[in-house]
């Protein structure tokens, strides 16, 4: 069974294809690098969980395959959710990981330490060409730092410290970031779905 992850992220690419390889067995896990020529749709959802459904579907179809895709970000509640599904582009459609970071942090500083709480979310969508076979979400909690620490994450890992931790994401290691990442649980809800299938299918 061929399985595409339909990111071009190469964090995301790593993080997934660890997590999969030790609880599938029998399937050729592939991503969007693979395919050079597809072009993603526009992100146009209004949540994490309609921006996976898109993009699962439109490369289940054009590709001829399963596929897994994943949006995620992170949500500031005291931000009005922010930057949430637009966390990629927070500071513009070309910002660098930290171009989106210092915009973050300058409107953190305007927030009580105590109201500097957030949460990673990710959606995750299954599809096979015909449909959309599940989606799940889950959430990675913790609180914003206005100094960012580590060097092992991306994205807004560097200020985000997982509560229980008190590390940054971009401090802890990948593996115990693979057990407790929101992608990870995320993934955990989509395994009964996917065993079920490669068993089938293999």
């Amino acid at each position: 069974m061929r399985l595409v992850l339909a990111t071009t992220n190469l964090h995301k690419i790593l993080e997934l294809k660890t997590i999969l390889k030790d609880q599938l067995h029998g399937i050729d896990l592939l991503s969007l690098r693979d395919f050079p020529n597809y072009e993603s749709p526009d992100e146009t959802g209004s949540t994490f969980a309609e921006n996976a459904e898109l993009k699962a579907l439109l490369a289940a179809q054009t590709l001829n395959c399963h596929v897994i895709a994943d949006d995620s970000g992170l949500v500031v509640p005291a931000l009005d959710g922010e930057p949430g599904i637009h966390s990629r582009r927070y500071a513009g459609e070309d910002a660098s990981d930290k171009d989106n970071r210092n915009k973050l942090i300058e409107k953190l500083k305007d927030l009580p330490e105590a109201n500097r709480s957030g949460y990673y979310e990710c959606a995750l969508c299954f599809a096979s060409p015909e449909k959309i076979l599940k989606t799940v979400r889950a959430k990675c909690e913790g609180s914003l730092i206005l100094e960012p620490k580590g060097s092992l994450g991306f994205g807004y890992d560097p200020i985000f410290v997982k509560y229980d931790y008190n590390k940054t994401m971009a401090e802890i290691d990948q593996a115990t970031k693979n057990r407790i990442s929101h992608r990870r649980k995320a993934l955990d809800k989509l395994l009964l779905t996917l065993e079920s299938l490669t068993h089938t299918l293999t």
